[in-house]
């Protein structure tokens, strides 16, 4: 029997882990080298080697 559907595409970008795993190479998806190259998603920073969201601030009006 062939197999139904085909190959899943890939997206170009990963997601991060939730957390660093302190390993001396870092794996492509440790969200500190992703920080360093500038590839971690918007709205995503790193605090004490773990991934979190950035808080949205609202703007006050000008009135």
């Amino acid at each position: 029997m062939a197999k139904k559907g085909g190959k899943k595409k890939k997206s170009k970008s990963c997601l991060p882990k939730k957390k660093c795993c302190v390993s001396k190479d870092k794996c492509r998806r440790c969200p500190l080298l992703m920080l360093r190259l500038g590839t971690l998603p918007e709205g995503y920073t790193v605090k004490k080697r773990k991934l979190v969201k950035t808080k949205k601030t609202k703007l006050p009006d000008a009135a």
